[in-house]
């Protein structure tokens, strides 16, 4: 258990809460025979929080496929990291 920062309400409070962090349950997105994303929330002891997330995708058999699917992969992953950090930061204010 963290002694530094309190259990948020989203923290899993278990042994998933340990090494200087709070970590929520996992939220899985399962898809049979093409993939996996796993995604946890965690707030580490300094109070910043983070969205750790693994992902598993089935490649093709041939090789030239298998390298389109991760070139596509990693494309895919760069704008959505942008788009969420782009979503995090304060809005403008509107002037009057």
């Amino acid at each position: 258990m963290n002694r530094h920062l309190p259990h948020t309400d989203w923290c899993a409070r278990d042994h998933r809460c340990n090494l200087g962090e709070h970590r929520s349950a996992p939220i899985l997105v399962d898809l049979p025979e093409h993939g996996r994303a796993v995604l946890t929330r965690v707030r580490t002891d300094n109070g910043r929080e983070h969205a750790e997330i693994r992902v598993r995708v089935a490649l093709a058999a041939t090789e030239p496929a298998a390298r389109r699917q991760l070139a596509s992969l990693l494309t895919d992953l760069r704008q959505a990291v942008t788009r969420a950090a782009v979503a995090g930061r304060p809005r403008p204010r509107r002037s009057a």
